[in-house]
């Protein structure tokens, strides 16, 4: 799906939910209202492989605005303060700040954001006026590069790993070129080898829209093909004997995703079966 700007993930999976009249359906991986692009929309048994593609990148076209502060680190927020500089870092500085913000960091999350504190979310601690203390927690910036410098607009590039904020990026780059930065705008390209080009626009979704199979969505993980009597006890969530199982595999018959295995010291055990008894 390519989100537009304006509607939650929530409303996004209300409307799916609407027009493809499906009870089970969900999505992975959260935009916020403002943000636009790619999100990935998971029809009846298919919402049981959501966890599966929780590790795979996402890849995010953004713009910072330098020299102001909020208190959500994005355009939505409430003005902190502000500065005009007599001259605006030079391009140099920024690429330079940028690619020190990559690899393995920690991160600290935004105080408008879905991280709990003392069993609440921390927006709504934020949302009450009190000031939420979160942790700075680490993630992985394979890429934070400088795409245009037009002071006091900073467009980039990000790839991160799940669980990282963009707009924490924007404000820990504003930080420090010393001006302070919040982000404005934000749109995800792509998951994993999931491309928005290749999305459906939210306002063309039918009950004839094209979907991917559970096989195809979850290409990243090796296959394993099964004869006939293997595939009926995965269907009862029996082990498949296997020699050199490790990590996570696609239980296949046929090319249809029947199971996901994880590896044991004899072999596959389903752990999300799709297709069974």
């Amino acid at each position: 799906m390519d989100k537009p700007a304006g509607p939650t993930s929530h409303d996004v999976v209300a409307h799916v939910r609407r027009t493809c009249r499906l009870r089970a359906v969900g999505h992975t991986g959260t935009l916020d209202p403002f943000a636009t692009g790619l999100l990935i929309v998971l029809l009846g048994r298919a919402t049981r492989l959501a966890r599966f593609l929780e590790p795979l990148a996402k890849r995010y076209r953004a713009v910072a605005r330098l020299g102001v502060r909020t208190d959500s680190d994005d355009l939505t927020g409430r003005e902190l303060a502000r500065v005009e500089p007599e001259a605006w870092p030079a391009e140099a500085e920024v690429a330079e700040v940028m690619a020190g913000m990559t690899g393995l960091i920690e991160q600290r999350p935004p105080a408008y954001s879905a991280k709990h504190v003392d069993g609440q979310r921390s927006h709504q601690l934020a949302r009450r006026g009190e000031t939420p203390r979160l942790a700075a927690v680490r993630v992985d910036v394979r890429r934070f590069g400088l795409m245009r410098y037009d002071p006091p607009e900073v467009e980039f590039v990000a790839e991160v790993s799940t669980g990282t904020y963009v707009r924490a990026l924007a404000r820990d780059l504003g930080e420090a070129l010393g001006v302070g930065a919040h982000l404005i705008s934000l749109r995800r390209e792509a998951i994993g080898p999931f491309e928005v080009a290749a999305a459906v626009p939210l306002d063309e979704v039918s009950v004839a829209s094209p979907l991917l199979s559970p096989a195809a969505l979850l290409a990243h993980l090796p296959a394993v093909e099964l004869s006939a009597a293997e595939a009926a006890d995965v269907g009862h969530g029996r082990q498949v004997a296997r020699e050199g199982a490790a990590g996570r595999a696609r239980l296949m018959v046929g090319g249809a995703l029947v199971a996901v295995g994880e590896a044991r010291e004899t072999g596959w055990q389903p752990i999300v079966v799709l297709e069974g008894k």
